[in-house]
Protein backbone atom coordinates (compact mmCIF):
# COMPACT_ATOMS: atom_id res chain seq x y z
CA UNK A 1 0.00 0.00 0.00
CA UNK A 2 0.81 3.46 -0.75
CA UNK A 3 0.88 6.65 1.41
CA UNK A 4 1.44 9.71 -0.23
CA UNK A 5 3.78 8.04 -2.95
CA UNK A 6 5.88 6.33 -0.04
CA UNK A 7 5.80 2.88 -0.73
CA UNK A 8 4.94 1.09 2.45
CA UNK A 9 8.14 -0.04 4.43
CA UNK A 10 10.93 1.21 1.69
CA UNK A 11 11.24 4.78 2.04
CA UNK A 12 11.67 6.95 5.24
CA UNK A 13 9.45 9.97 4.76
CA UNK A 14 11.37 12.78 6.28
CA UNK A 15 8.75 15.44 8.24
CA UNK A 16 8.93 18.98 8.74
CA UNK A 17 9.65 19.48 12.53
CA UNK A 18 11.54 21.65 14.36
CA UNK A 19 15.34 22.76 13.99
CA UNK A 20 15.45 20.96 17.66
CA UNK A 21 13.09 18.10 16.60
CA UNK A 22 13.78 16.02 13.43
CA UNK A 23 12.41 12.77 11.67
CA UNK A 24 10.72 10.31 9.75
CA UNK A 25 8.04 8.34 9.17
CA UNK A 26 7.63 5.15 7.36
CA UNK A 27 4.57 2.90 7.14
CA UNK A 28 4.85 -0.86 7.29
CA UNK A 29 3.09 -3.75 8.97
CA UNK A 30 -0.52 -1.68 9.25
CA UNK A 31 1.47 0.87 11.58
CA UNK A 32 3.40 4.02 10.93
CA UNK A 33 7.10 4.46 12.49
CA UNK A 34 7.86 7.72 13.25
CA UNK A 35 11.86 8.08 14.77
CA UNK A 36 12.75 11.44 15.69
CA UNK A 37 15.60 12.69 17.22
CA UNK A 38 16.85 16.29 19.31
CA UNK A 39 14.33 17.64 21.58
CA UNK A 40 10.80 16.76 22.60
CA UNK A 41 9.54 20.26 24.60
CA UNK A 42 8.10 23.60 24.96
CA UNK A 43 9.47 24.68 21.65
CA UNK A 44 8.55 21.53 19.61
CA UNK A 45 5.34 20.38 20.83
CA UNK A 46 2.87 22.51 19.03
CA UNK A 47 4.73 21.69 15.68
CA UNK A 48 5.21 17.28 16.67
CA UNK A 49 1.60 17.61 18.32
CA UNK A 50 0.18 19.25 14.87
CA UNK A 51 2.69 16.90 12.15
CA UNK A 52 1.72 13.40 14.03
CA UNK A 53 -1.68 14.48 14.87
CA UNK A 54 -2.99 14.80 10.93
CA UNK A 55 -0.74 11.38 10.27
CA UNK A 56 -2.87 9.57 12.38
CA UNK A 57 -5.41 10.90 10.96
CA UNK A 58 -4.34 9.84 7.33
CA UNK A 59 -4.04 6.50 8.80
CA UNK A 60 -2.72 3.57 9.36
CA UNK A 61 -4.13 3.76 12.83
CA UNK A 62 -1.90 2.35 14.90
CA UNK A 63 1.49 4.64 15.46
CA UNK A 64 5.09 3.08 16.97
CA UNK A 65 7.29 6.87 18.14
CA UNK A 66 10.89 5.22 18.29
CA UNK A 67 12.00 8.21 20.73
CA UNK A 68 15.33 5.85 21.60
CA UNK A 69 17.62 9.00 20.00
CA UNK A 70 15.51 11.44 21.94
CA UNK A 71 17.67 13.45 24.04
CA UNK A 72 15.37 15.48 26.42
CA UNK A 73 11.43 15.26 26.93
CA UNK A 74 10.00 18.26 29.29
CA UNK A 75 6.63 18.28 30.70
CA UNK A 76 5.26 19.64 27.45
CA UNK A 77 6.57 16.90 25.04
CA UNK A 78 4.70 14.06 27.56
CA UNK A 79 1.73 16.24 27.72
CA UNK A 80 1.83 16.04 23.35
CA UNK A 81 2.50 12.16 24.06
CA UNK A 82 -0.80 11.88 26.19
CA UNK A 83 -2.62 13.22 23.74
CA UNK A 84 -1.16 11.49 20.79
CA UNK A 85 -2.00 8.31 22.83
CA UNK A 86 -5.33 9.46 23.09
CA UNK A 87 -6.23 10.37 19.98
CA UNK A 88 -5.15 7.03 18.48
CA UNK A 89 -7.04 5.17 21.09
CA UNK A 90 -9.68 7.56 19.79
CA UNK A 91 -9.22 6.35 16.08
CA UNK A 92 -9.25 2.51 17.39
CA UNK A 93 -5.49 2.12 17.12
CA UNK A 94 -2.58 2.26 19.16
CA UNK A 95 0.47 4.41 20.37
CA UNK A 96 3.49 2.04 21.00
CA UNK A 97 6.36 4.42 22.32
CA UNK A 98 10.42 2.95 22.18
CA UNK A 99 12.39 4.72 24.67
CA UNK A 100 15.88 4.89 26.01
CA UNK A 101 16.93 5.42 29.68
CA UNK A 102 16.24 9.25 29.58
CA UNK A 103 12.84 8.99 28.50
CA UNK A 104 11.97 6.08 30.67
CA UNK A 105 12.98 8.01 33.60
CA UNK A 106 11.00 10.86 32.84
CA UNK A 107 7.60 8.96 31.73
CA UNK A 108 8.26 6.77 35.44
CA UNK A 109 8.76 10.31 37.23
CA UNK A 110 5.34 11.18 36.37
CA UNK A 111 3.86 7.98 37.21
CA UNK A 112 3.08 7.81 33.03
CA UNK A 113 4.08 4.71 32.35
CA UNK A 114 0.78 2.55 33.25
CA UNK A 115 -0.89 4.82 30.15
CA UNK A 116 2.02 4.99 27.78
CA UNK A 117 2.77 1.54 26.40
CA UNK A 118 6.52 1.68 26.58
CA UNK A 119 9.16 -0.36 24.35
CA UNK A 120 12.35 -1.37 24.29
CA UNK A 121 12.46 -1.74 20.80
CA UNK A 122 11.29 -1.53 17.70
CA UNK A 123 10.80 -4.88 16.79
CA UNK A 124 9.13 -5.33 20.22
CA UNK A 125 7.13 -2.48 19.62
CA UNK A 126 5.00 -4.34 16.15
CA UNK A 127 5.16 -7.08 17.82
CA UNK A 128 3.23 -5.65 19.84
CA UNK A 129 1.11 -4.17 17.36
CA UNK A 130 0.69 -7.50 15.39
CA UNK A 131 -1.06 -9.43 18.36
CA UNK A 132 -3.43 -6.04 18.99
Amino acid sequence: MTYRGYEEGIIAEPLNLTVSLRGTREVRDNCQLFRLTGLLDAFSEPTFRKVLGSKIDEGPKHIILDLSQIDFVDSSGLGALVQLAKQAQNAQGTLQIVTNARVTQTVKLVRLEKFLALQPSVDAALENVKSS
